[in-house]
């Protein structure tokens, strides 16, 4: 239970307590500046505190955004503040401080706590309003004038509009939005909450990958309507959280991690569904696009981290985009040519029911592909011709995200003093020829031969050089996209080459572990708690070491051993990185957080 203080002269016929009991606040009165450190003190050390003016008069979803945010240490609106357990200690030295003062309190006392802790180096909240209304009217005239104000803006239309990302892509937008917000509000008002969404999603998606995995014309037809309705869920479960202010760091890790599962598991149904329905093999098209898919989330997270804090961050071609928002059309088009996630499963879930796997992995691969190579294009033209001085936060997270591990730290440290010779673009040239020359040597040469485990020596030799110093570079950020491409295109290669039975689908789990550990990197780094443990990296070998384990026992084992090998190594990867992924999200710290930047690729 949180605890709200009115402060101020009572107004006879306001619903304030009513409102705040709405909210889940135990409301109580402070008549004096004595009674209001009073109540402070006697509210638990754990709980949410507010202090509100009981003249206040607004729009209850103002009072919601303001006072029972999680994201938030401390946050305000006009007539009331409200602070969580970390930011407790500054309401209470400051009302302290007011109630010593020989001029006493001033009115309204919220906005004036307010005041003072900004004053005191608190980081203060204040939610934007737009037309909701939260005043504290001093009059009878004013109090008319704002319960007219109040009577005009329907509070609940706001609630509902404002649970919808401004930046999503076409398809959700128009065709998905219009309806998933009020099944949200419907899942608010019975008490669900966005995780039970997010796992109903989940197990949707899963069901729809079984029905794939038929291999049936009524198996296809099925699993393109559930992944439909994955998706309209996927969407509720963000809008739910909006709606009702329920944030939190299981919340967004869930949502994001669930993704991916959904979207990979889906591509192994159709995989399965081929061999039913033909007999036909697309294993190694599934597995390619969990590797087209991935590295293009790799690229996204990288370009942002090493961007996050740079100083200096204009160039011409953020300034053509600028220009182009303000035509409408081509808004939409460059939101639909990156093909998000709405567009992608939209794509999919129709290919599925009117065509065959082999279409539609071939669609998707060719779509993911082309937008690849637009965004792609599109950073690094921004990066080279933008004047920005990176931080080193920035490259501590590029350094996190390429996920070296012991081999390759330790080359790092020996090279440290060559690689100051080196020029700006040495670590992207770097890792690029590195990674081509591992994945090219796995291609070409025959399976079983010792060259594509030397060729793994090479790569982590000149992956250490990659790392040797700082990532400040203009186009360092391409560092960690290349290790996740060669990394996952040696597996996908070397399984593909074995011709050994099971030896794709055990790639597919292995580069499934992976990935779940490069994203589990990313949302620990996003949500500002850091990168996993280096004994977690060291365990797992890092990215060079387990490219070094993959080609070490294509050379080892020709026949079954080699499926062995791959799903021994999937499954030791996996027990690792998921139960210290869930230790750490269950038990985690980390303030809540939300993805508000639009819909993800």
């Amino acid at each position: 239970m949180s605890t709200a203080i009115l402060t101020g002269p009572p107004v006879v016929g306001s619903s304030l307590v009513d409102d705040l009991r709405s909210l889940g606040f135990d409301v109580r009165m402070a008549a004096d500046a004595a009674e209001v450190a009073t109540e402070l003190a006697a509210v638990p050390a754990g709980e949410r505190v507010a202090v509100v003016d009981a003249r206040f008069l607004g729009h209850v979803h103002a009072l919601r955004l303001a006072l029972t945010d999680p994201r938030f240490p401390a946050a305000a609106i006009p007539g009331a503040v409200s602070v969580q357990p970390e930011a407790r200690s500054a309401l209470t030295r400051v009302v302290g401080i007011r109630s010593a003062g020989r001029n006493g309190w001033a009115q309204p006392v919220p906005d004036l706590l307010a005041q003072d802790m900004v004053a005191a180096g608190v980081s203060l909240h204040t939610p934007e309003l737009g037309v909701l209304v939260a005043s504290v009217p001093t009059d009878p005239q004013d109090r008319a004038s704002a319960r007219a104000a109040v009577d005009r803006v329907d509070d609940e239309d706001v609630r509902l509009r404002s649970a919808v990302k401004s930046r999503d892509g076409f398809f959700t937008t128009f065709c998905i939005s219009p309806y998933s917000r009020y099944i949200a509000r419907w899942c608010a008002r019975r008490g669900l909450t966005p995780n039970h969404v997010t796992t109903a999603s989940l197990l949707t998606a899963l069901i729809a990958a079984g029905c794939a995995a038929t291999g049936t014309r009524p198996g296809f037809i099925a699993a393109g309507v559930l992944l439909i309705a994955s998706f309209v869920l996927d969407c509720t479960d963000g809008q739910l959280a909006r709606y009702s202010l329920q944030y939190s760091t299981l919340g967004a890790w869930l949502d994001a991690t669930f993704d991916r599962a959904k979207e990979y598991a889906y591509y192994a149904g159709l995989a399965l569904g081929a061999a039913n329905a033909d007999g036909d093999d697309v294993w190694a098209l599934a597995l390619g696009a969990m590797v087209l898919q991935t590295c293009r989330h790799v690229v996204d997270f990288s370009f942002n981290e090493a961007n996050h804090d740079a100083t200096g961050n204009t160039s011409p071609t953020a300034a053509l985009s600028d220009r182009l928002d303000s035509v409408g059309w081509t808004v939409w088009a460059r939101r639909m040519i990156v093909l998000p996630i709405g567009e992608r499963w939209a794509m999919i879930a129709v290919l599925t029911a009117c065509t065959t796997p082999r279409i539609t992995l071939y669609a998707l691969l060719i779509g993911c592909a082309l937008a690849a190579c637009y965004t792609t294009a599109g950073r690094v033209l921004r990066s080279l011709t933008r004047k920005a001085h990176r931080t080193d936060r920035a490259a501590a997270a590029l350094a996190d995200l390429a996920d070296s591990g012991p081999l390759a730290q330790g080359f790092a440290a020996a090279l440290r003093g060559p690689a100051r010779a080196l020029p700006a673009f040495a670590a992207p040239a770097v890792a690029l020829l590195g990674s081509v020359a591992m994945v090219t040597v796995a291609a070409v040469t025959p399976f079983g031969g010792p060259w594509p485990l030397l060729a793994a020596l090479g790569y982590a030799l000149a992956s250490g050089l990659a790392v040797a110093r700082p990532l400040k570079g203009p186009l360092d950020w391409l560092v960690p996209p290349f290790f996740r491409a060669a990394e996952y295109c040696t597996v996908l290669v070397l399984a593909a080459k074995s011709d050994v039975n099971g030896a794709l689908p055990a790639a597919f789990g292995l580069v499934a572990a992976v990935a779940y550990h490069h994203y589990d990197t990313v949302y620990r780094i996003r949500g500002g708690t850091g990168a996993p443990p280096h004994w977690l990296v060291r365990v797992i070998g890092g990215h060079e070491g387990r490219t070094l384990a993959v080609a070490a026992a294509a050379a080892l084992w020709q026949n079954q051993g080699f499926t062995f090998a791959l799903t021994a190594l999937a499954g030791a990867l996996a027990l690792a990185v998921l139960s210290e992924s869930i230790r750490f999200w269950v038990s985690s710290g980390a303030p809540a957080v939300h993805d508000e930047t639009g819909e993800p690729a």
